[in-house]
């Protein structure tokens, strides 16, 4: 992990490298580097830190090249170092090759190309990859060949490209469980391992499926699976813009992200209601919409935001859809031999749709035979075309590291489930066009709460200094309170925990004081009475208490110490609203911190490794 970018063609590589390398730094990393063919030889350029480090050697260098490949690596194997840092190379220094992933038997793999005289200088997996690679090379067999025989003795995940100065007029490129695209221009090709690196140079791409490895040329490519069969790809034209990817006029990409929310849910749920029937239409899930809605049990399964979408799904599923739904952090599931049935429906949301846990969940349900159901943000990604189904969110191009935007379309997309299952059981139709209507009032609403950004700024000019935080939320919102922590700890790096706030009195309670700040979520609905109970039960122990309530509230003014109104709406919706006081009052701590927001430390944006 986390990046890689490739070319071959005429042009100077160089710009296009470090082009792409810097539409990739969203993803999280700690060392970049290049390597490319300069006058036949194999050349490598490294740095720790950001790519601009890497710009400024490679400006003193002066290289010029028509065949490259570059890497931002987020450290697995290694400390972020030169050495660690991605290309890594043959002892030769004639072969040149970049790795997302993990390969898990790495060590066992090392100790015997040690014996047959192998020397390591990194710390990485990768470069055991290299060394093996050169030990077919070595047996007189070709690049591809030898990337070929490397792969079927290694076990875990990879994406790689490799160079190799004795057939310079390719790139071999190969995936398993870590996405990789090849870019198709006019007598020039493209690598990378995320669209956004491309879309200034072609529309025109080619998604690679694992078990696949592909020799690149400058006019062509030839693409086969491990067993040497040749496959037939399909091109595919991709639609993401370059002005989607630039901050357009924002300090950052996550307020530009969090203030295109009207907009993005807008996308998420155009041309998917249907007022007169109070329903809705979802293309994607279509042909299975019946056996979704027989589901004997749903169970949603997930990382990080999007987990804390499905909790919000949970409560949609079993209280409009009447069906049982459980919902699985990804990272486990397949570890506890988990119990499906053909019955089940297994729902599995991820913005970039490559998150490596969820896709190795979601195989492991279709191999058990459940009805598998993806909900992801990006067109084309891994878990969209493993699924039998699914819904894309539509959010559009979200860069910052902290999910803000695609965890409401998410929402959105949930609650359009929700309301397709509901009518087709036992909902009534008055009650699906209520649901329609308020979905549809959404977009004004959330206006109306950006519309409070400066206010939420001075609020976090208060807490910039705190040590910890507590979010705390009942039904729907409890979600919304883990959200919230998770928001704040990601890019404040301020420890905070989100409960149920009935759970307070069961041990967070003891942690109040004067010094610590509480979140309540608290709008107007079944709860309101008994939240208003945990607000005073903080407030006697001199806790600090920052309210979400609702607008026609005013009882809560005098509880607490700082109020953020949001409008009104349905129980199933108002996570949709009440989240994103939370992200704006994460995002302005984290300014007024100095820290990157874009760019947490150690975080990265697609988590392509187990």
């Amino acid at each position: 992990m986390c990046g890689i970018v490739g070319y071959i063609g005429a042009k100077n590589c160089i710009p296009i490298l470090v082009g792409g390398l810097r539409r990739l730094e969203y993803r999280g990393y700690d060392s970049a580097g290049i390597g490319v063919l300069s006058q036949g030889k194999a050349l490598v350029v490294k740095s720790v830190g950001k790519v601009s480090v890497l710009q400024d050697k490679l400006d003193k260098l002066s290289i010029s090249s028509s065949i490259g490949i570059g890497h931002t690596r987020w450290a697995t194997h290694g400390v972020p170092n030169e050495t660690n840092a991605h290309p890594h190379v043959n002892e030769k220094n004639s072969l040149m090759l970049i790795h997302n992933g993990i390969i898990e038997n790495y060590a066992a793999l090392k100790e015997t190309l040690k014996l047959a005289g192998y020397v390591f200088k990194s710390d990485t997996d990768t470069e055991v990859l290299a060394h093996l690679i050169d030990s077919f090379l070595n047996k007189g067999l070709t690049l591809f060949n030898s990337v070929r025989a490397a792969l079927n003795e290694v076990e875990g995940t990879y994406g790689i490209a490799v160079i190799f100065e004795n057939e310079p007029d390719k790139i071999v490129v190969a995936k398993k469980g870590s996405p990789l695209v090849i870019g198709i221009g006019d007598n020039e090709n493209y690598i990378a391992s995320d669209v956004s690196a491309l879309v200034a140079h072609t529309q025109q791409v080619v998604y690679l499926e694992d078990g696949e490895v592909v020799e690149v040329y400058k006019d062509k490519f030839i693409a086969k699976d491990v067993s040497d069969k040749e496959i037939v790809k399909k091109v595919q034209e991709i639609t993401l813009k370059l002005d989607e990817i630039s901050k357009g006029g924002f300090q950052h990409f996550m307020l530009k992200e969090i203030m295109e929310q009207s907009e993005s849910i807008c996308n998420s749920m155009r041309g998917r209601l249907v007022p007169t029937e109070g329903t809705s239409k979802l293309g994607g899930i279509e042909e299975y919409a019946d056996r979704l809605a027989q589901s004997k049990r749903i169970i949603i399964s997930a990382c990080g935001t999007s987990y804390h979408a499905g909790l919000v799904g949970e409560y949609m599923f079993e209280q409009f859809a009447e069906i049982p739904t459980e919902v699985e952090y990804a990272s486990e599931f397949r570890y506890r031999n988990p119990i499906i049935y053909p019955e089940d429906t297994v729902i599995f949301i991820s913005q970039s749709g490559e998150t490596a846990d969820t896709l190795a969940a979601l195989k492991e349900s279709k191999r058990r035979g459940a009805l598998c159901i993806g909900i992801c943000n990006v067109v084309g990604s891994s878990i969209a075309r493993e699924s039998h189904a699914g819904v894309y969110i539509h959010a559009g191009p979200e860069i910052g590291v902290a999910s803000t935007k695609a965890f409401t379309s998410q929402l959105i997309v949930l609650s359009l489930i929700t309301l397709l299952i509901a009518r087709k059981k036992r909902m009534s139709l008055i009650d699906g066009q209520n649901v329609v209507s308020e979905i549809e009032h959404l977009p004004e609403k959330i206006e109306s709460i950006l519309r409070l950004n400066d206010g939420i700024e001075k609020i976090a000019e208060d807490f910039k200094d705190a040590k910890n935080f507590l979010y705390l939320g009942r039904g729907y919102n409890f979600p919304v309170a883990l959200e919230g922590a998770l928001k704040l700890k990601e890019i404040s790096y301020i420890h905070a925990e989100g409960y149920p706030a009935a759970e307070m009195k069961h041990g967070p309670i003891a942690l109040v004081d004067k010094m610590m700040p509480v979140v309540f979520i608290a709008p107007r609905d079944s709860t309101y009475e008994k939240i208003l109970s945990n607000i005073q039960e903080v407030k006697a122990r001199h806790g600090r208490i920052i309210a979400i309530a609702s607008e026609s509230d005013d009882k809560i003014n005098d509880l607490v110490d700082y109020t953020i109104k949001v409008p009104d709406t349905i129980r199933m919706l108002m996570p949709i609203l009440t989240v994103i006081p939370l992200q704006l009052l994460a995002y302005h701590i984290a300014v007024k911190k100095g820290l990157n927001v874009d760019q947490p430390r150690n975080l990265a944006k697609s988590v392509t490794v187990e």
